[in-house]
């Protein structure tokens, strides 16, 4: 495998952006290709078949363009993916949940962990189970917040409507005394300031998108397979959508650290 291949990024949406973002920002020598299916969202209230079936779609389309390594920068996609596409692939394949999961652990105080995400990630109980493994004493309360998405795509990230919706959201873990609280989908890391005013500074906010990029950092060293920042081949950043190519650009250029020239829009449906 060519270390200077991309690496392939996937979401819902936008929300994957966050998790490209910190790619970009902790790993400036790697390309990527990034994929998010803009006419098929939000994957938060699709079953597991149909998220599956859409995953295996994109991750042909990802192979296509010969990427080295593959993030599922979705919430949704790596709670109802993750395990079955692993299986079937050669090459390495991660989810947002692990890393985000592991980080929680470590951060809290008390044992009370709050889980914020779309209805798909919350209801599958997969931040559970995997913090559980890790230390069965937690107390983990999860809740679906599946207005958020919606909010962030429209780009009405400082807004008083997502601040009452989040104060709405947010109160249940409130009272559950909660001093860590995970980001679950990738459009939270979005509306991290507004979650931070509400929840507070004696809460610890964990951002699975930074996570993540660490996760992929280590991995792609310990194969030998991180890129040559000094490699000047190709496109380094591509974008790619399956509608909606004009409103993704301009939202990509407002939040990564460079402007995204191009999104090109492609009938994944076909792979």
């Amino acid at each position: 495998m060519d270390r200077n291949a991309p690496v392939g990024v996937f979401d819902s949406g936008v929300g994957g952006l966050t998790v490209a973002r910190e790619i970009i920002r902790q790993m400036p020598g790697e390309r990527i290709v990034y994929f998010g299916d803009t006419a098929r969202l939000p994957y938060g209230s699709k079953s597991q078949d149909t998220v599956l079936r859409y995953s295996r779609q994109i991750i042909r389309f990802l192979i296509t363009k010969e990427v080295k390594a593959i993030v599922i920068a979705c919430n949704t996609a790596s709670a109802y993916a993750l395990e079955t596409v692993e299986k079937e692939l050669d090459i390495p394949i991660i989810g947002v949940i692990r890393a985000g999961a592991r980080t929680a652990v470590r951060a809290t105080r008390n044992g009370k962990i709050g889980v914020i995400g779309t209805e798909g990630t919350i209801s599958s109980g997969i931040y559970t189970d995997v913090m559980k493994a890790m230390r069965p004493d937690i107390e983990v309360t999860g809740k679906a917040c599946p207005l958020f998405v919606p909010l962030v795509e429209e780009g009405l990230l400082h807004d008083s409507v997502t601040d009452e919706i989040a104060s709405r959201y947010l109160s249940v873990l409130k009272g559950r005394f909660i001093d860590t609280l995970v980001l679950g989908c990738t459009h939270y890391p979005l509306i991290r300031s507004t979650l931070k005013r509400l929840m507070g500074d004696q809460v610890t906010l964990v951002n699975p998108a930074y996570e993540t990029a660490i996760e992929l950092k280590e991995l792609l060293e310990e194969r030998g397979m991180a890129g040559d920042e000094d490699f000047g081949g190709g496109e380094k950043y591509q974008f790619y959508v399956s509608d909606l190519a004009e409103k993704f650009t301009a939202f990509a250029t407002s939040i990564l650290p460079e402007q995204v020239k191009e999104t090109r829009r492609i009938a994944v449906e076909e792979y």
